[in-house]
């Protein structure tokens, strides 16, 4: 990868990978530092990375760095905010947003990241296996499990309006 491969990928990918990560993590700042770990990590690597491959690599960099940072974050803090949402699920909503944003924190991580890669940024099932290091039939399997899930937290429209 050229230098002007890595600024055109900069350019290209910086917002999606951001709205990924912070979809998943919530946290604006903490977004911001997965994001440019991942872009530091590629730089690093920039010549072993084929131009056509940046995109994947980043987002694969990206995600790797987002679950060490969760996996760091939970062993040292415990996450009080989940009893905070699991008292308040009783609640009816009128925001789908809100109520879909919940609905995502209750599934697991990968079942959320696949979710996300599939639903809000697109990626064929073949690209988000190479994200997350699952074949394809793993990631429509996590996906289909996440989809249900989804569907059984948020039950009918009518409880949601």
């Amino acid at each position: 990868m050229t230098t002007l491969e890595y600024n055109t990928c900069v350019d290209k990918y910086a917002d999606a990978v951001f709205r990924f990560i912070l979809k998943n993590i919530k946290d604006e700042e903490k977004a911001k530092d997965v994001v440019q770990d991942s872009f530091t990590k590629m730089w690093e690597k920039k010549k072993s990375i084929e131009g056509k491959k940046a995109k994947s690599y980043l987002f694969t960099a990206a995600y790797h760095t987002m679950i060490d940072n969760i996996r760091k974050d939970r062993k040292s803090t415990v996450d009080e905010t989940f009893i905070e949402r699991h008292n308040s699920n009783t609640n009816h909503y009128s925001d789908l947003k809100e109520v879909l944003d919940i609905a995502l924190d209750t599934l697991p991580d990968i079942q959320k990241s696949v979710v996300l890669l599939r639903d809000y940024e697109g990626y064929s099932y073949k690209e988000i296996g190479s994200i997350v290091n699952l074949n394809e039939s793993q990631v429509k399997v996590y996906i289909y499990r996440a989809r249900v899930a989804l569907k059984n937290y948020i039950g009918s429209m009518e409880m949601v309006i």
